[in-house]
């Protein structure tokens, strides 16, 4: 590689493996008012000509090396003779050696690993199937839909894996529905017992805590949403 005439090369995290070249290096000189420079380098099993460097700077040219610096192997042509890492030649030339080989040496810094956090613990309740009809006669809660059950509104019964928040886990939870899909039509749940019932809002995250507006008739706890989350139903 050999610039000249003015121009400006930047190298950086390069290797140059068993090249060879003529009189002005094997793998880089740079001349006549043209600046250079090489950050991180692996310059390995290369044959110079005799006097020729593996990275030189000639008539006039500067060449500024920065970082980690690997030369091993370089030769001069026949292979008897260790070639010059680096050297400068003819008038004006300059290198400026500010790379530091010990750095190669540095080991690198190892990514933190996450810690998981702890997931919420709670009894873990039956597999029911996420049918509305399922769900109402296992838990003998009560679902509609402005449009009907079956306009594209799921339900599904959480425990306490399911509702993520362990502060509402400790608070002794008694009954708990995802509700998803069409809900924006207006959706109303009703528990089949009596409490407060609080809102996890899926569209934020982490879900916000809502304390929602119900009514009590029958024993039971109803409520109405028109857009996704989780209802949980907690003591008085």
């Amino acid at each position: 590689m050999y610039g000249s005439g003015g121009a400006q090369i930047a190298l950086e995290d390069v290797q140059f493996l068993n090249n060879s070249a003529g009189s002005l290096g094997i793998a880089v000189s740079n001349a006549t008012g043209s600046s250079m420079v090489i950050t991180n380098g692996i310059f390995r099993g290369n044959t110079a000509p005799s006097g020729v460097s593996v990275i030189g700077a000639r008539n006039g040219g500067d060449v500024r090396l920065e970082g980690c610096m690997v030369f091993e192997n370089n030769v001069q042509t026949g292979g008897s003779t260790p070639a010059a890492n680096h050297g400068t030649s003819g008038v004006g030339s300059a290198l400026t050696d500010n790379s530091d080989p010990a750095s190669c040496l540095k080991p690198k810094k190892k990514k933190k690993e996450k810690v998981p956090t702890a997931m919420p613990t709670s009894t873990p309740r039956p597999q029911i199937a996420a049918t509305h009809v399922a769900l109402q006669a296992a838990t003998g809660a009560t679902f509609g839909a402005t449009f009907g059950l079956d306009s594209g509104v799921h339900f599904r019964q959480l425990d306490g894996a399911g509702i993520g928040i362990q502060s509402i886990i400790d608070a002794g939870y008694l009954e708990a529905f995802d509700v998803w899909g069409y809900v924006e039509q207006g959706v109303e749940v009703c528990f089949p017992q009596v409490g407060r019932v609080v809102f996890l809002d899926a569209n934020t995250s982490p879900r916000a805590i809502v304390p929602l507006t119900s009514t009590v008739a029958n024993g039971q706890t109803c409520v109405s949403i028109n857009s996704p989350g989780s209802l949980v139903l907690l003591p008085n």
